[in-house]
């Protein structure tokens, strides 16, 4: 396996393994809020949103290395 094929793989696994993070996350805030910390849960929301740029940056990469 090539250093592309690789790299692929890889960013595939950090793909998938953000999209589970965002269900806990999600989750989680949702529990915050149920125990009266509503600041804290809108971090967590917060950074979720810092975590979906981070996904649409992973998909450009792989877009990236898809074309060669």
């Amino acid at each position: 396996m090539d250093f592309t094929e690789k790299a692929k793989l890889r960013i595939e696994h950090w793909i998938a393994h953000s999209d589970h993070h965002r269900e806990d996350y999600e989750a989680f805030a949702r529990e915050l809020e149920r125990e009266g910390q509503p600041e804290s849960a809108a971090c967590i929301r917060e950074m979720m949103g810092l975590e979906a740029k981070s996904a649409e940056c992973l998909k450009k990469a792989l877009k990236g290395l898809q074309r060669d």
